[in-house]
């Protein structure tokens, strides 16, 4: 991106929309494909008889592959460019999700998936380091919210789009592949604005993991409540007696949340100075949702009404902390801690449907809630110490 439009301090003063569409449009199409995908692929496996043990060990392959990317993608940005980097963890995703069709050993999935979800995982990174760039600090918050929106509708329309195309043939992972390769398009167009790393970042990657720590634990804590909660919601909701299709509509109603609270939490979050403080509430208010759902699980409609705004704050952590972690750091420490949000995120996926699940065995039913309250409990001790021991803004 030219130094045209840009403050004092490097940021632009302007949102700049053909890099934002561009950036937004790819990741949206990418969300869209993933969406498809992974119901896709589960149904799939089911069909050939493999164990949901083995189900769920491949599909594990989606955190192990993007700790493994987000480490190497600032480099590879660093080195090739971040539009030229996209443009082939384009390709290279549209291929693997071609590829699982006509796989037909099972152990064949294991490097499609780390290759399938690397790349996808490098589309993330660096789609996210864009618009963060790309962003007025004034209005990084109603930008980012733009951003998580419409990738929100992007996920909620690959299971709409799978029901049309179902499971059989190679059309739905030729639709998939289709859709991704659509994302190459809106970066290809934008490349002369995409932002230019010209320096290599000032720390190892790890450091990145633990320099905006209220941010990077934000993300791991919605990874594991997001996880943990998709995957395990269904059986807790059956285990308190509602039907299949009444579980269903209870996710519905915690994905409107996460789609209804991004833009005015985005917005609320640029009027604020500090917006750690408005993290902190955000995990408080979970906290607090989470300790009231063994009390509302007796009515499936206050239940419904507790997960909508519930949705919307466990949503708030990640955008929030994603504008947090864009006030802080600009240019390739930017980019890298970026590539440390996203890790940190992996993490949380895998840690949470781990903990969750373990919790469930142990203590009941109820032991879901009880999992969820213990991430967020410990994300609000995080934050009454950074905000009290560490006053000024890290």
């Amino acid at each position: 991106m030219s130094d045209k439009g840009l403050g004092a301090h490097g940021y632009p003063e302007t949102i700049h929309w053909p890099s934002l569409i561009a950036a937004i449009a790819a990741i949206t199409a990418v969300g869209i494909a993933m969406g498809l995908g992974l119901p896709l692929l589960s149904i799939i496996l089911e069909k050939r008889g493999i164990p949901s043990t083995l189900i769920g060990l491949n599909s594990a392959m989606a955190g192990v592959a993007a700790m493994i990317a987000a480490p190497i993608t600032t480099k590879l940005a660093h080195d090739f460019g971040v539009a030229r980097t996209m443009l082939w963890a384009v390709l290279l995703s549209a291929i693997s999700a071609l590829g699982f069709f006509y796989a037909e050993q099972f152990w064949m999935w294991f490097p499609l998936r780390l290759v399938f979800h690397g790349a996808t995982t490098t589309l993330f990174i660096l789609s996210e380091f864009w618009i963060n760039a790309a962003a007025p600090p004034s209005r990084r918050g109603l930008v980012l919210g733009i951003y998580a929106t419409v990738l929100s509708v992007g996920f909620a329309s690959g299971p709409l789009l799978f029901s049309v195309l179902g499971s059989d043939g190679v059309l739905p992972f030729a639709v998939g592949a289709g859709v991704i390769l659509l994302a190459a398009i809106p970066i290809f167009i934008a490349r002369g604005e995409s932002p230019v790393l010209e320096g290599k970042p000032q720390n190892h990657f790890l450091r990145y993991v633990f320099l905006v720590p209220t941010a990077t634990a934000a993300v791991f804590v919605f990874g594991a409540v997001e996880a943990g909660g998709l995957s395990l919601f269904p059986i807790y909701a059956t285990r308190l007696g509602f039907s299949e299709a009444q579980g269903a509509l209870l996710l519905t109603a915690m994905g409107i949340g996460n789609m209804a609270f991004q833009i005015p939490l985005g917005m609320l979050s640029d009027r604020l100075k500090d917006r750690r403080l408005l993290l902190f509430v955000m995990a408080l208010m979970g906290l607090i949702g989470a300790l009231m759902l063994p009390w509302f699980a007796s009515n499936w409609i206050t239940l419904g009404v507790l997960l909508l705004f519930f949705g919307g704050c466990v949503s708030g952590l990640y955008t929030i902390g994603l504008s947090h972690l864009g006030s802080r750091l600009k240019g390739s420490d930017l980019a890298a801690a970026n590539a440390a949000f996203i890790f940190c995120y992996a993490v949380g996926t895998v840690a949470g449907p781990q903990a969750i699940g373990a919790a469930m065995d142990i203590s009941g039913m109820h032991g879901f809630a009880w999992a969820i309250a213990g991430f967020f409990a410990l994300y609000v001790a995080l934050s009454i110490g950074r905000l009290l021991f560490r006053p000024k803004q890290t």
